[in-house]
């Protein structure tokens, strides 16, 4: 059996299964992936999900009756082993796959602290899987102590979830402040105050020397001598691209799998979309972790193994929700060198600049702001610094 293979169940994956057959696409199409379940959302995990507002069949992207109606042929529970190039292979074990065209959304896989410093203790979870939620969740119970390990969007949207609970948070960051990575100071202060205001307490500059604890872990020892108790730990320390199978196969790697502007990898019978690719992007590469992307880039490339030759032009936008905080992102702010801020009531927005070109914002509670910035963006267009600053200015005059 040859056809399409799409080694990945996620999003990127069930994306582009979706669309080869909306495309017209009738030969066969076949999707794996290695979680015993139907394809399904992640960012619920860590929110809706977690706090048990979510059932498990609204996680799933698709109902599973829906592939097989489509004929995509959905193969669960089964982990690849390895990828033969010459020979249009997938390997499954000792069972062998052959394909015409494969496409690699194998995603991205949490970073986890090493076992050295207590990372392989019971009670130690990362969130990145449905697994992980299950195992978890039996932990949040009020009262409790969470020690939360990285102050990214995971470990706030976690810390938020606990609170919310009715547990003891504490987040430690071993960067000067959190979200460094992905967002200005004013969005850190924000962010910061946002969680101190409901009880969380936020260690910055605070590196962790080891976890302790005899089996399961009962606290921490910090880099600066101090020791903090805890119930159980959330890992939020990053992500890495799923390049193992791509890199057991010698396809090009470039901080995750190497594309072209349509997908394509360094074979010419081999595609890769979503959390896991890195593609050309206004003359250097990039890799964007966000379910817009995966979803974009997915369909995408589907057009493109059906010959479409059109390349991807990603309209970057990101959101994260904490209590009754919607944070929605539009641009990347690599290379900014100023940032306007914007208030609006209770609202706020942080425009990111360098020099005199607009590249994204950070929208509060401010959805106004967040489809303009999306706007502006697509257009092209940078809107004057001074009318963003000014609270009594009509911001729709901006598009004009």
């Amino acid at each position: 059996m040859s056809g399409i293979v799409v080694i990945g169940a996620g999003q990127a994956g069930a994306s582009l299964v979706a669309k080869l057959r909306a495309l017209g696409h009738d030969g066969q199409v076949t999707l794996i992936g290695d979680e015993p379940v139907p394809p399904y959302q992640r960012p619920p995990l860590s929110k809706g999900y977690l706090k048990g507002e979510m059932a498990l069949e609204r996680l799933f992207l698709r109902p599973e009756s829906f592939y097989a109606d489509q004929g995509i042929t959905l193969r669960l529970g089964s982990p690849v082993t390895g990828i033969d190039l010459a020979a249009r292979q997938v390997h499954l074990g000792d069972e062998m796959l052959g394909y015409d065209q494969l496409a690699l959304t194998t995603g991205a896989e949490p970073r986890l602290l090493p076992a050295g410093v207590g990372g392989a203790l019971g009670g130690v979870y990362p969130v990145r899987r449905l697994a992980d939620i299950d195992a978890m969740a039996p932990e949040f119970a009020s009262g409790r102590r969470v020690l939360i390990v990285g102050g990214g969007y995971i470990g706030l949207e976690a810390a938020a979830v606990a609170r919310q609970k009715g547990l003891d948070v504490t987040l430690i960051e071993a960067a000067p402040r959190i979200l460094r990575r992905v967002a200005a100071p004013e969005t850190s202060d924000y962010m910061r105050a946002l969680h101190q205001a409901q009880g969380v307490e936020i260690l910055e500059d605070t590196a962790l020397a080891r976890l302790t604890g005899t089996g399961r872990v009962d606290g921490a020892e910090l880099a600066d001598g101090r020791r903090l108790e805890a119930d159980f730990v959330i890992v939020g320390i990053g992500i890495s691209p799923g390049t193992a199978l791509a890199e057991g196969a010698w396809l090009a790697l470039d901080n995750g799998i190497a594309v072209d502007e349509m997908g394509r990898t360094s074979d010419p019978h081999v595609w890769s979309a979503g959390d896991c690719a890195s593609f050309p992007y206004r003359g250097a590469r990039i890799r964007l972790e966000s379910v817009q992307n995966a979803i974009d880039q997915a369909e995408a490339v589907a057009a493109n193994m059906l010959g479409a030759d059109q390349a991807y032009a990603p309209q970057p936008w990101f959101w994260s929700d904490q209590y009754d905080l919607k944070l929605q992102i539009a641009g990347l702010n690599s290379g900014y060198d100023r940032v306007v801020v914007r208030q609006a009531g209770a609202a706020q927005s942080h425009w990111y600049y360098e020099g005199d070109a607009f590249l994204a914002v950070d929208a509060m509670n401010d959805p106004r702001a967040f489809m303009l910035g999306k706007r502006l963006l697509a257009a092209g267009r940078s809107p004057d610094p001074a009318v963003l600053a000014d609270p009594g200015a009509d911001l729709k005059a901006l598009m004009r």
